[in-house]
């Protein structure tokens, strides 16, 4: 006796309808990320630097996903959000220390506070990227062909998230700080 398990197979009209809900699942995200980064730091400012560094891991994760031609389904989408989650944590992280450092060294220029805040939260960042990086690594080694997708996206997201947490979203608050002035930037 025969049974059907399951149809791998997406048509082109699923297709359109994973990739539009793909969009808006990940718009409404950056959107709430937005609010909340503003209302935690008082400044839109310190928001749109997250939300510029997030959507760099995205897009990274995604093409990465579409050079190597892997298989993008909702378990990706799933990874796509969780890059998101996981990138905004760390960059909250950083600045919470810089706003801290703001507290505390009010004397000192804006750009060695970032550096200093950046540098004191670098080996938390690093150690815990390595370790997820670690067990989704496992993951993708050992999780199998239905798993592989997924897998892959948070390997170049814990990458590229750690990154851009690090290296993107303090130098935004930087550059924002040099163009437009402390005031748009100092809580």
């Amino acid at each position: 006796r025969v049974s059907l398990r399951g149809v791998d197979f997406v048509g082109p009209t699923a297709g359109r309808e994973l990739l539009r809900n793909t969009f808006w699942a990940i718009l409404w995200s950056v959107v709430g990320i937005l609010i909340y980064v503003w209302l935690r730091f008082h400044h839109i400012t310190w928001g749109v630097a997250a939300i510029i560094a997030l959507v760099h891991d995205v897009v990274i994760a995604s093409g990465a996903m579409a050079l190597t031609g892997k298989e993008f389904s909702l378990t990706v989408v799933a990874a796509l959000l969780t890059i998101l989650g996981y990138s905004i944590n760390d960059t909250i992280v950083i600045f919470d220390r810089i706003r801290e450092n703001l507290r505390i060294y009010r004397d000192q220029d804006f750009e060695k506070v970032v550096n200093a805040s950046v540098n004191q939260t670098l080996s938390r960042s690093v150690l815990t990227s390595l370790t997820v990086f670690i067990a989704v690594f496992a993951l993708f080694l050992y999780g199998g062909e239905k798993l592989n997708p997924m897998s892959f996206c948070l390997l170049v997201g814990v990458v590229f998230g750690s990154y851009s947490s690090i290296f993107v979203a303090a130098a935004l608050l930087v550059v924002a700080y040099q163009r437009l002035g402390p005031e748009y930037v100092t809580p």
